[in-house]
């Protein structure tokens, strides 16, 4: 989709990542057209199937909803169409400090702090891991190459607001064996995080499909047994607080926001969460001194209370075992003097 015609257009925005056009449906248009239909006439060089793709991504909103190509449209419908433009062809290299824990031929073991991306997205095309890695290693594997340049190196991923240990790939051969591991599960993975409430039972393990939200495909979902794909949570209480409870949480899978998710749908979601409902009082009273210390909670955060603690794997070329440990970083540790004061 490219540069759209006047006709019904009251906005059109350029942009750095994306460009936004907003159009009416005219009062008088009563063909109930198809919504891929529809957008085809106004945008110039866009074809049926390039428009129904983008209304699959999420690139399409009717009346601020997202609804399918085959969506009959209604005068007065307000169509907003946001089309993400080309990355670039590669990721660039950046001097940006890193906190390396592990460096050799093969592999990288970073500190990721929480506020990083780890590779270049749409929206996030500088100051991301990779391009701190490329500036730091200058080499990084290239076994993504054929599907995504803008991710060298990059075996498994961590959340933006999520900080910790993360493995990266120098060659091509630790890249597929790391991948081997992940596959196989052989990876560990240990995270600490503040949840609201708590869960009955000290130990358990929570299993349930993880896919994409069918309301917001920006966001991770529970679905129906056989729609969405295999994900595994076990995790232990810690601590209990005054409705809260500091968990550690190892994973079995490695889905998108799994551990946010998963606890979320348990109606427990990760404290300052911003996506999954942890960034408001979820358990007791919002009043007074508990209100003010909250508030101050989520400034101090600004992200979720979720830190990847430990990871080990087999090195590819040794085959040792390596484990690394990363100790919890100073704004989750204020948040836990806070409940050690208040919430216990």
């Amino acid at each position: 989709m490219t540069k759209t015609p006047a006709h019904h257009i009251h906005s059109e925005e350029d942009r750095e990542d994306y460009t936004r056009y907003e159009f009416d449906v005219p009062e008088g248009h009563h063909e109930q057209m198809r919504l891929d239909k529809y957008i085809t006439q106004f945008i110039q060089n866009a074809t049926r199937n390039k428009v129904q793709e983008g209304i699959r991504n999420g690139w399409v909103r009717v009346n601020g909803l997202l609804e399918k190509a085959s969506y009959r449209v209604q005068p007065g419908d307000e169509i907003v169409i946001i089309v993400p433009k080309a990355p670039p062809p590669e990721a660039r290299a950046e001097n940006i400090p890193l906190e390396i824990v592990h460096e050799d031929e093969d592999v990288i073991v970073v500190d990721k702090p929480a506020g990083m991306v780890v590779h270049p997205s749409y929206g996030n095309w500088n100051g991301t891991l990779v391009n701190a890695l490329l500036w730091h290693t200058g080499r990084l594997s290239t076994a993504n190459h054929d599907q995504d340049m803008l991710r060298p190196g990059i075996v498994h991923r961590l959340d933006k607001g999520t900080s910790g240990l993360l493995v990266v790939a120098r060659n091509d051969h630790a890249h597929h064996h790391l991948s081997k591991q992940f596959a196989e599960k052989s990876v560990e993975r240990a995270y600490r995080t503040v949840i609201w409430g708590a869960p009955q039972k000290n130990r358990g393990t929570i299993h349930q499909p993880l896919g994409r939200d069918p309301s917001d495909r920006k966001k991770m979902a529970v679905l129906e047994p056989g729609k969405g794909k295999d994900a595994i949570t076990h995790y232990r209480v810690l601590k209990r607080y005054d409705h809260l409870a500091l968990l550690d949480v190892t994973l079995e899978t490695g889905r998108t926001h799994q551990i946010r998710v998963h606890f979320s749908w348990m109606g427990h979601p990760v404290l300052g969460d911003p996506v999954y409902g942890g960034d408001s009082v979820r358990y007791g009273p919002n009043t007074g001194t508990r209100k003010t210390m909250f508030q101050n909670i989520f400034s101090l955060l600004g992200r979720q209370c979720l830190h990847a603690r430990t990871l080990g794997f087999e090195h590819p070329a040794s085959g040792d075992w390596l484990q690394f440990t990363s100790e919890i970083p100073d704004d989750m540790e204020k948040v836990l003097e806070k409940l050690e004061h208040y919430c216990t």
